[in-house]
C-alpha cells in the first residue's frame, strides 16, 4: 500500500475540503460538477465533454470493478480531476485489467478520496458549479490562489482543444448502407461505434470544417457530436451548421444540440449546476413516453428566445407548456421534442422543414441506460427519406 498523501480541494468561493491523494501529484483547476452516475467512472473520466471539469462522484464507493481499455472513450482522460468519497483498493471483475488507482497515477490525473462528497455536492447545488483547485504536494496558499484565479466555464471554447487534428474514416460493420460526416466537437468512441454498427461509413472531421468541405464528401447525413465548454464562442461551427440546414439530414447530441439551437437563431444559457449522470428522466412531448437518459452538459437551449411571448412560470410538476409549441425561424418551423422532468430544461428539438433534429443527452449510453439508442435508428430513417 502506498503511503498516505494529503490532498486539498478549494472552491472559488473559499470552501476547503481535505482528503487523501489517490492519483498524481500537482495542482489542477477546473469547474467542479457532480455526477449521479453509479457506474461508468472510466467512461466519464475519458469523455471529452468533461474537459476543463473536476468530476465529483455522488456514489460513495468508486473503482470496485477496476478498469479495462475497452471502456475508454478517448485516448487519455479528459477530466481535470476526480473527487470521491471512497476509492476501492481492489478490482473485482472478470474484465478488470488493473485498479482505478493505478490507472489514475499512470495517466497523471489528480484525484482525491476520503472527501465529504455529500457536503461538497450540497455546496455546488446551493451555489452553482464553480471553479476549484485540487492540490497534492502543494502549499495550501498556492491551492487557494489557484482556485481564486481559475477561469469560469462561460465563454470558453474547449471543443477546439479536443477535436481531431485531421479527418479520419471508420468503416461500417457489415454492408455499407450510407455515409455520415461526424463533426468532432469532442466525440466519444462509443458514438462512432453506434453509427458503424448500423452499417454507416463515418468520416470524422475537425470542429471547424466548412460546409463546402463537408458536402464535398457527399454525405447521406451529418452528425454533430458531444463536446465540452460554452457553445456560444463556436461561431464557425454554428455558421457551418446553418449552411448545411435543409441540404442534408442532421442529427446532433449534447453540444451538437446546442450548436443546432444556435444555428436556427436561438440563444443558450448556463445552467446552475448542470446535468451530469445516468439517471435523468426525459419525456417525449409527442406521446408522453419517458426514458431514463445519460447527461453531461452545463448549458441549455432557450427556444423562448425565438418566441414572441414570454415563458410561463413553473408551478409544481414539469408541464409541456414550459416551452413554446413551435417557433418560426429562417429555416422554417422548429418544435421542442423532449423535456427534462427534473427541472423542465429543453432536451430536444426538431427542424420540421430542414430535416434536422437533436437531443441534449447521450443516446450511445457510455455509460448509462440504453433507452435512447433508437435515436440512431431514427437518424438512419431520416437519411433514407423516412
Amino acid at each position: 500500500m502506498s503511503p498516505r498523501r494529503d490532498a486539498l480541494l478549494v472552491t472559488a468561493d473559499g470552501a476547503v475540503f481535505r482528503g487523501r491523494s489517490v492519483g498524481a501529484e500537482g495542482v489542477a483547476t477546473g469547474e467542479a460538477v457532480f455526477t449521479t452516475s453509479m457506474t461508468g467512472y472510466q467512461e466519464i473520466l475519458t469523455d471529452p465533454s468533461y474537459t476543463g471539469q473536476v468530476v465529483v462522484f455522488t456514489v460513495p464507493h468508486v473503482g470496485n470493478y477496476g478498469v479495462n481499455p475497452e471502456d475508454d472513450q478517448a485516448s487519455r482522460p479528459a477530466a481535470a480531476g476526480m473527487v470521491v468519497r471512497s476509492l476501492s483498493r481492489t478490482a473485482s471483475s472478470h474484465r478488470a485489467q488493473g485498479t482505478l488507482a493505478d490507472y489514475l497515477r499512470e495517466r497523471g490525473l489528480i484525484a482525491v478520496a476520503d472527501v465529504d462528497t455529500r457536503r461538497l455536492t450540497r455546496h455546488l447545488r446551493a451555489r452553482g458549479a464553480m471553479p476549484v483547485a485540487l492540490g497534492v504536494g502543494a502549499d495550501e496558499a498556492d491551492v487557494v490562489a489557484a482556485a481564486a484565479e481559475a477561469p469560469p466555464m462561460t465563454g470558453r471554447d474547449l471543443a477546439s482543444t479536443v477535436t481531431t487534428a485531421q479527418p479520419y474514416r471508420v468503416e461500417p460493420e457489415g454492408s455499407a448502407l450510407g455515409r455520415v460526416v461526424a463533426i468532432d466537437f469532442g466525440m466519444k468512441r462509443d458514438i462512432v461505434a453506434s453509427l458503424v454498427r448500423r452499417g454507416l461509413t463515418v468520416d470524422v472531421v475537425p470542429a471547424h470544417t466548412s460546409a463546402d468541405e463537408i458536402l464535398a464528401r457527399r454525405p447521406d447525413g451529418v452528425f454533430l457530436s458531444n463536446g465540452p465548454g460554452d457553445p456560444e464562442p463556436l461561431t464557425g461551427p454554428v455558421a457551418t451548421v446553418r449552411a448545411l440546414l435543409g441540404r442534408v439530414p442532421i442529427f446532433g447530441i449534447c453540444l451538437g444540440h446546442q450548436i443546432l439551437g444556435l444555428a436556427v437563431g436561438a440563444r443558450t444559457y448556463k445552467l446552475r449546476f448542470g446535468h451530469h449522470g445516468g439517471n435523468h428522466p426525459v419525456r417525449r412531448l409527442g406521446d408522453g413516453q419517458v426514458t431514463i437518459t445519460s447527461h453531461n452538459h452545463g448549458f441549455a437551449v432557450d427556444l423562448w428566445s425565438l418566441a414572441s411571448t414570454t415563458p410561463p412560470a413553473r408551478r409544481g410538476l414539469v408541464t409541456d407548456d414550459l416551452h413554446p409549441p413551435s417557433v418560426e425561424t429562417d429555416v422554417g418551423t422548429v418544435v421542442p421534442t423532449h423535456v427534462d422532468l427534473d427541472d423542465g430544461t429543453l432536451e430536444g428539438l426538431r427542424c420540421l422543414d430542414a430535416g434536422a433534429f437533436s437531443v441534449q443527452y447521450h443516446p450511445e449510453a457510455a455509460p448509462g441506460p440504453h433507452d435512447a439508442q433508437g435515436l440512431f435508428d431514427e437518424f438512419v430513417s431520416l437519411m433514407e427519406g423516412g
